[in-house]
């Protein structure tokens, strides 16, 4: 009998502590979605950052031009697997007023720096390591691609990476380019 005593008050002190961990989450879910949400058409969040090469870029700089910003990890498989595709992006289109830019979101960049080695990229890279500026962007899945227009308008959003989102980048970019 005592032994029941025991676990029905410890099935209580559980439920209790599961209302709590409740209520917590959903006052989370609610304080999260009261941020607002980047939203195609909106100015794109404003920053300034120094690439590899020591030089500082802002982003409201490069108004007139069309600006391709991913965000990834060195952890990230499909982060690697688009790299070459962001190169060839920037190849064929550079000349026409499209810039791509690589931004490392993890605090610790050196593992971004070995991810680097050997991939010949040749667009700006940056180091995100405060990760201020992918909370702007409301990064939340590796990779994620905005496209910017001449404006400073977000016009795409693009979460991960599989085989063919090149296609969509290049029709995402030609309509911008006719613009």
């Amino acid at each position: 009998m005592r032994k029941c005593k025991k676990m029905a008050s410890k099935v209580a002190k559980s439920k209790v502590n599961l209302r709590f961990l409740y209520s917590l989450l959903f006052s989370l879910l609610v304080m999260c979605t009261q941020v607002k949400a980047l939203e195609l058409g909106q100015i794109a969040p404003d920053f300034t950052l120094k690439n590899l090469q020591g030089t500082n870029l802002n982003l409201t700089e490069q108004r007139g031009k069309i600006i391709i910003i991913n965000f990834w990890a060195s952890w990230c498989g499909p982060c690697r697997q688009e790299m070459p595709v962001l190169q060839d992006l920037h190849d064929k289109y550079t000349d026409l007023g499209v810039s791509v830019w690589g931004v490392n979101v993890e605090q610790e960049n050196q593992a971004g720096r070995d991810f680097l080695e050997g991939l010949g990229l040749t667009f700006p890279i940056f180091f995100d390591a405060t990760n201020n500026i992918s909370a702007s962007y409301q990064v939340a899945a590796m990779p994620t691609t905005v496209i910017i227009d001449r404006d400073g308008r977000v016009r795409s959003v693009f979460k991960g990476y599989k085989a063919g989102y090149e296609k969509k980048y290049a029709k995402a970019i030609k309509k911008l380019i006719r613009e």
